[in-house]
C-alpha cells in the first residue's frame, strides 16, 4: 500500500523557515520521481518544485526559485522541501506526490494527508 506522510509545517513570520517532509512507503522511492504541490486557501493546486529518483535534477517553480530547495533520502524513503525568507503568499497545505513535470496533479495513490504552512505577520 503507497503512504505518503508530510509533516514539518507551521506558523511563521515571513523571512522565516521552515523544512517539510514527506515519509514514503509501498513504493520502490529511490525509483520514483517526485515533487511538491501545494494549495492556498481558496485556489487550486499549485506545482512548486520536483525531483528526480536519484535526486540529481530538480526544478523549481518561478515563485520559490532561489528560496526553497528539494532534495531527497533514498535510504532514508524521504523527500525534503527547505523553505527559506518564506513569504505570506507562500501560506497553504503542501503535499508530496510522485512525477517530475510541472503539473500540479496530484497522481492516485501517491496523496499524504499534506502539511499546513502558515506564514504571517
Amino acid at each position: 500500500e503507497v503512504r505518503l506522510v508530510e509533516s514539518g509545517g507551521g506558523s511563521v513570520q515571513p523571512g522565516e523557515s521552515l523544512r517539510l517532509s514527506c515519509a514514503a512507503s509501498g513504493f520502490t522511492f529511490s525509483a520514483t520521481d517526485m515533487k511538491w504541490v501545494r494549495q492556498a486557501p481558496g485556489k487550486g493546486l499549485e506545482w512548486v518544485s520536483s525531483v528526480s529518483d536519484s535526486g540529481r535534477s530538480a526544478y523549481y517553480a518561478d515563485s520559490v526559485k532561489g528560496r526553497f530547495t528539494i532534495s531527497r533520502d533514498n535510504p532514508r524513503n524521504t523527500l525534503y522541501l527547505r523553505m527559506d525568507n518564506l513569504k505570506t503568499e507562500d501560506t497553504g497545505v503542501y503535499y508530496c506526490t510522485r512525477g517530475l513535470g510541472s503539473s500540479a496533479v496530484i497522481h492516485e495513490p501517491y496523496r499524504g494527508q499534506g502539511t499546513q504552512v502558515t506564514v504571517s505577520s
